[in-house]
């Protein structure tokens, strides 16, 4: 298998299950997250990892991934490589503002048992399902189905000059983050405040895990999990500074039809600078 197919291959993966499985984890990790120069210009590394922010699995796909300038423009990523773990692009800030780095990916899944007892989905790894199409490509002697209507996101900011808050604006699809505190704002010992949105409405119960870098060079995680209330809202106190993980999943049954259940999992990056 060539490089760019393997890459290709598990980022459809990674934006396909939940981005806070135990095995591997996807992030984009951004070089420095707040600049003052007049041509300021940030690293991205993307990749997907057993220890997070270590590039030991496989790169991430750039193609994937969309900059959100602070007037709403799209901009292209340049001098992108791909590698045998990490995937590398840099971005060019020439507004003064806050610029989102995202991959996003919805739709629709369903997985059934066939007579005999094998496991079966559709659509198949890396596609799009049409939800018109869901029946009639699920046999009728299926088992056990269940039709899934699902979201993934996964984000970091990066600021030139004094934050702004025109790209924090939320699309109202999947589970989103609706920052209370800016995201390039964080420091040590200080408490952030985040929300969470389900199609646009607060999020109750989602489960947040939030793991600062450098667990390679540590015995645990050093996780801090948290959960929404019922505002959606959570309140995050970080204990240093540093590059910090954080991973969301949500699941209920007010999904639209034909699916009768909805999940989201939502991951970003975040910079947390000394107090």
């Amino acid at each position: 298998m060539n490089k760019f197919l393997k890459a290709s291959l598990c980022t459809a993966l990674v934006m396909f299950l939940p981005l806070n499985a135990q095995a591997h984890r996807a992030w984009l990790l951004p070089s420095a997250t707040v600049l003052s120069s007049d041509d300021a210009w940030v690293s991205i590394d993307a990749a997907v990892s057993n220890d997070i922010f270590h590039a030991d699995h496989a790169p991430m796909r750039v193609e994937g991934v969309t900059i959100t300038a602070p007037d709403g423009t799209t901009l292209t990523p340049q001098n992108s490589v791909t590698g045998k773990f990490r995937s590398v692009f840099d971005v060019q800030l020439p507004q003064k503002g806050t610029y989102k780095i995202a991959m996003a990916s919805a739709g629709i899944m369903a997985t059934w048992k066939t007579p005999e007892g094998e496991r079966r989905m559709w659509p198949g790894r890396g596609e799009k399902g049409n939800p018109a199409d869901v029946e009639k490509n699920i046999p009728k002697d299926a088992k056990e189905v269940q039709i899934s209507q699902f979201s993934r996101r996964m984000e970091t900011f990066v600021t030139s000059g004094t934050p702004d808050n025109k790209v924090l604006k939320v699309t109202k699809q999947g589970l989103e983050l609706a920052p209370v505190t800016h995201p390039n704002d964080l420091f040590a010992g200080e408490a952030a405040e985040f929300q969470f949105l389900i199609d646009g409405k607060p999020a109750e119960g989602v489960k947040v895990t939030v793991i600062p870098g450098g667990m390679r060079y540590r015995n645990g995680q050093g996780a801090i999990e948290l959960e929404t209330d019922k505002k959606g809202k959570l309140t995050v106190t970080w204990p240093h500074a540093g590059m910090y993980w954080l991973s969301a999943s949500y699941r209920d049954n007010k999904a639209k039809k034909p699916a009768t259940a909805r999940s989201g999992s939502y991951a970003a990056t975040f910079e947390v600078l000394p107090e």
